[in-house]
C-alpha cells in the first residue's frame, strides 16, 4: 500500500531552522513529482513547494521562496523540506503529496493535482 509519512516537525523560535522529511513506503518515488503543502488554523491548504521526478526543476510560493529549499534522495525513497529564517506564519501542518507523471517536467502546487498525501507534521514557529 502507497504510504507517505512525513516527520521532523517542531517548535522552533523565529528566525530558526527545521528540515521536514517525507519517506515513501510501498512503492518507489522515482517517476513522482512531489510537493509540500502547508495548512495554519483556520486557512485553507497551501501548495509552497514542488519538484520534478528528478527534483532538478523546482517551483516555490511566493512567501516561502529564499528561505524554503525542497529535495529528495530516491535512493533513499525520501523527499526533504529544508526550512530556514522560519516566521510566526509559517506555523502549520505541513504534508507531502506525489503524483506519478511520466513527464521529466511536470510539478505542481496545486491540490488537485495530487491523489497521495501524507499524515502531516505540525510546524509551530513561537518564541
Amino acid at each position: 500500500q502507497l504510504q507517505l509519512v512525513e516527520s521532523g516537525g517542531g517548535l522552533v523560535q523565529p528566525g530558526g531552522s527545521l528540515s521536514l522529511s517525507c519517506v515513501a513506503s510501498g512503492f518507489s518515488l522515482n517517476g513522482y513529482a512531489i510537493a509540500w503543502f502547508r495548512q495554519a488554523p483556520g486557512k485553507e491548504r497551501e501548495g509552497i513547494s514542488a519538484m520534478t521526478r528528478s527534483g532538478h526543476i523546482t517551483d516555490y510560493a511566493h512567501s516561502v521562496q529564499g528561505r524554503f529549499t525542497i529535495s529528495r534522495d530516491n535512493a533513499k525513497n525520501t523527499a526533504y523540506l529544508a526550512m530556514n529564517g522560519l516566521k510566526p506564519e509559517d506555523t502549520a501542518v505541513y504534508y507531502c503529496a506525489a503524483r506519478f507523471t511520466d513527464s521529466p517536467f511536470y510539478r505542481s502546487l496545486s491540490i488537485a493535482d495530487y491523489e497521495d498525501w501524507g499524515q502531516g507534521t505540525q510546524v509551530t514557529v513561537s518564541s
